[in-house]
């Protein structure tokens, strides 16, 4: 008898601790890509799950979501997204009527858009002209920054002051990151080749020329290669940056032709600060 009695007080413990946990578990935020997941859990602290979408390594731009991921969004409080990436496009009639109750914040809000008539990328094209990488830019980083703050106020009022100290904590770092980088680019005023135009907004920062592989957003004719090769030269282009997503068999006759090194980043990484800084060291060297 003594022994049931035992483990109907330890069954009632359990039940205890399961309720506490399920009373004390965080809520979830969603957010597009990686970068913003940097930036969000930077901020939200231990106030939020923070869960990224788009997983390292995928294309952003033709990504279609899992079903998992489209149950995850549902029960999230939010969805954080660029605003003008491929997949947010496609999916955000879809996205939102899978999940009514999800607030949307466009974390693109403020910030000085670069803009174009028409930007074509391969399969996809971006609506209203405007290049999305948005975060790939130590200014705009700030304005992010701030964008996350507050919607995490809109959702969580009771935790501003949280917020905001680690806000601050959060513009400090990307201010070193924006020092460091002035400092190795102090002395650089170069042009540089990438296959994709995935450091428009990093080349506007530091006055940069940012030259595209692409041709239209497909690959390079043998016409247009020569010519990228002949513009590289007058340029005194010395690297070229390849992303993973990517071919790289242009960025390779081109670097044999000119003595360019390449350089392989992942814009796309939950590490900001580590890619940010990689771009200027290679283009400081």
């Amino acid at each position: 008898m003594k022994k049931y009695i035992i483990l109907f007080l330890n069954l009632l413990v359990l039940m205890g601790c399961s309720s506490r946990q399920q009373q004390t578990q965080q809520a979830t935020l969603t957010v597009s890509i990686e970068p913003l997941r940097y930036f969000t859990e930077a901020i939200a602290g231990d106030k939020f799950q923070v869960t990224s979408m788009v997983p390292e390594g995928s294309n952003p731009e033709t990504y279609d979501p899992t079903p998992q991921q489209l149950v995850t969004l549902s029960q999230s409080v939010a969805f954080l997204r660029i605003g003008y990436i491929g997949f947010e496009q496609v999916w955000a009639e879809k996205l939102q009527s899978n999940a009514p109750n999800v607030k949307f914040f466009n974390l693109s809000e403020g910030v000085n858009l670069i803009r174009e008539d028409d930007i074509h990328h391969g399969n996809h094209s971006h609506p209203g002209g405007v290049e999305p990488h948005i975060w790939s830019s130590t200014q705009n980083a700030y304005i992010i920054a701030d964008n996350i703050f507050h919607a995490l106020c809109t959702l969580d009022a009771d935790h501003t002051a949280y917020y905001k100290e680690n806000l601050a904590k959060l513009k400090q770092e990307i201010a070193r990151t924006d020092n460091e980088i002035h400092t190795l680019l102090q002395n650089t005023s170069c042009a540089f080749l990438i296959y994709h135009p995935a450091l428009s907004y990093f080349a506007r920062d530091y006055g940069l020329e940012q030259i595209c592989i692409e041709e239209g957003g497909k690959e390079p004719s043998p016409a247009h290669l020569q010519a990228l090769i002949r513009r590289c030269k007058e340029k005194h282009v010395q690297v070229i940056f390849v992303q993973k997503e990517f071919d790289t068999r242009n960025a390779e006759i081109i670097a044999r032709e000119t003595g360019a090194k390449i350089v392989s980043i992942n814009p796309l990484s939950y590490k900001w600060q580590k890619e940010m800084t990689t771009v200027a060291k290679a283009l400081s060297e």
